[in-house]
């Protein structure tokens, strides 16, 4: 508001402030309409979407998790999201399956790879033994 009330043309405070020309048109529409209270942040007023899971949903996720998933092996987004999807009757994608494990405070349960998997021990032991000692 302070580039625009000097004169500043829309595109010259948009080019200084990294906001687009028709934030910028926005920003002073409200400043226009209610003076600096129109200028506040009000993010804090949008009550953003419903979540895909009630509570109870979610309390029904989490005693699924407890235990294998139908097809076996170990939960992983893709079969959060499928059984999300069962319970919704929605697309779910593997991102929203990742997203409730978190919630629910559960981690990846996959071993990481090791990075001598594949590696001969004695070439690593020689290894050792030539190599010198920090």
């Amino acid at each position: 508001m302070w580039l625009l009330s000097q004169g500043k043309l829309t595109r010259e405070v948009a080019d200084a402030t990294g906001y687009s020309p028709e934030w910028i048109r926005e920003v002073s529409r409200r400043y226009n309409r209610s003076g600096a209270e129109g200028l506040g942040d009000r993010r804090h007023r949008n009550p953003g979407a419903a979540p895909l899971l009630s509570p109870e949903q979610q309390e029904e996720l989490a005693e699924a998790l407890s235990g294998p998933p139908e097809d076996g092996g170990m939960w992983n987004s893709r079969k959060v999201a499928l059984w999300i999807g069962r319970k919704t009757g929605r697309r779910v994608r593997a991102q929203r399956g990742w997203e409730y494990l978190r919630r629910l405070a559960y981690t990846p349960q996959v071993p990481r790879p090791a990075a001598n998997a594949g590696a001969d021990p004695q070439e690593q032991e020689a290894f050792k033994k030539g190599s010198p000692s920090g």
